[in-house]
Parts: C-alpha cells; sequence; structure tokens
C-alpha cells in the first residue's frame, strides 16, 4: 500500500450544541481517490474545510501530507494550501475576469518571479486538459453550469497540488454533465498523480469516481469499502441511503 497522504483520527468538531463530526477515522493513500457519501447536512464539507485548514477541530488529529494541520503557523498553513487543491460547490470564479484571468490570478499571486509566458503557458496547458481551452477569453456569465465546474477544477489545478479536495462536484448538473465530470475528476487523477476526497450524495458519482466510499451518517463513518462491498449489504443504514439515490 502506497503512503498516506491524509490520515485523521478520532476527528470531533461541533457548532454550540450542533455535534458534526463524532469521533472520525480516516485515511486518503498517494493516487487514490476517496468518496464520503452522505445526505445533505451530515458534517461531510466541514470534514473538507477542516483538512483544508478553514477550520479547527475540537479534538482529533489531522495530519495532511505529514503535518498536523492544526499545529501549524499562519505562513506552514499557507504553504500546506498551496499543495491542498479545494473545489468549491459553485466554482467561485471571478466575475469580473476572463477564464484566463481566472486561472492566472491564483498562479501570480502564489509563484513570485514566474513571467508572463510561463503563466500563459500554464493556462493553456490546464485549460486543454479540462477540455475547455476554446473560453480562455470568455466572461464567467457565459459559461453553462459544467463549464463553470470544469474551469474552477482547472483554477485549483493550475498550482499543480497533490490533494484534490472536491465538494459536491455534480451538484445541481444534469445527468450527461454529470457524467463529464466524473470522467474529469478521473482524468486529473490520471494525469495529475492526485489523491482526492470527493464530497457527495450523487451515487453515480461515487461509483464512477470512488476507489474507496465512506458512508456518513449524523456526524459517523457507518461503513467503507469499495462501492460494492459498501452496498453488498442488508445494512438498513446503507439500504436508506441506496434508495434515496438512482443509479442508471
Amino acid at each position: 500500500m502506497s503512503e498516506k497522504v491524509i490520515d485523521i483520527h478520532d476527528l470531533y468538531k461541533s457548532f454550540g450544541t450542533n455535534h458534526v463530526l463524532r469521533g472520525i477515522d480516516i485515511n486518503v493513500h498517494k493516487g487514490e481517490n476517496v468518496v464520503v457519501l452522505g445526505r445533505s447536512g451530515t458534517g461531510k464539507s466541514v470534514l473538507i474545510k477542516i483538512i483544508a485548514g478553514l477550520l479547527k477541530p475540537d479534538s482529533g488529529s489531522v495530519n495532511v501530507l505529514g503535518k498536523e494541520v492544526d499545529t501549524l503557523s499562519t505562513v506552514d498553513l499557507r504553504e500546506l494550501r498551496l499543495k491542498v487543491g479545494f473545489c468549491f460547490q459553485n466554482g467561485a470564479l471571478y466575475d469580473s475576469m476572463t477564464v484566463g484571468e481566472n486561472l492566472a490570478f491564483p498562479l501570480k499571486r502564489n509563484t513570485p518571479g514566474i513571467s508572463n509566458e510561463q503563466v500563459r503557458k500554464s493556462v493553456n496547458v490546464t485549460l486543454e486538459a479540462v477540455g475547455l481551452l476554446k473560453t480562455i477569453d470568455q466572461m464567467p456569465a457565459e459559461l453553462s453550469g459544467g463549464q463553470r465546474k470544469r474551469i474552477g477544477i482547472a483554477r485549483t489545478l493550475i498550482l499543480r497540488p497533490d490533494i484534490m479536495l472536491y465538494d459536491e462536484p455534480t451538484a445541481g448538473l444534469d445527468p450527461i454533465t454529470c457524467t463529464e465530470i466524473n470522467n474529469l475528476i478521473n482524468e486529473v487523477q490520471r494525469r495529475f498523480h492526485t489523491s482526492s476526497i470527493i464530497i457527495t450524495h450523487d451515487l453515480t458519482c461515487a461509483k464512477d469516481v470512488g476507489d474507496k466510499i465512506v458512508v456518513m451518517k449524523e456526524g459517523k463513518f457507518v461503513k467503507q469499502g469499495t462501492f460494492d462491498e459498501v452496498f453488498s449489504t442488508k445494512d438498513e443504514l446503507i439500504n436508506e441511503f441506496y434508495d434515496y439515490n438512482f443509479i442508471q
């Protein structure tokens, strides 16, 4: 088994009386796509925000790329975040910038001394990787929902992170576009050798992209394994979730 790039033990997080994460254990190995599957409000997004250092845990150990995230200084945390790409649910593009400018912005901000030619080349290569080089001069408002998702992934990829965190990558998309996004997640894993956590409640996404599936319910993991291992069960908690979804 390859090295662990994310290793979490006994993670707890509450907001007042709302106990969101209640003793989470999870690890992600190098090059692995791990899907965290659960209904809305189960704590999935809180988990990846803690991994990215956007939220602090109440207790437990969160080790990312060999670093204990909640003990890092501001400078060290900023450095770690450059290696952890966070793909927000809505794409989080700047509406006043073209697609090319959206990709160039994090590269220029985080790579002092980079030349305009290097920026242009990296933007072109990354847009080509997500199949949207032709949109380089378009504004986000001119893009479809699926294109915005792909550009959001490209903007995260531009810094060549070791880890990708996807927050509901197929939410709000039609079935054909969902398949395109799923294929892109797999292509990113293959081409850029990323390790990923994919947060979703979409079973088709889970089946298509997950090397390992972890089912989350009420702040706890109730089952993990391959897709077939997880859903070959008489467990009512799992079957209830399966019935809540639909697979073609």
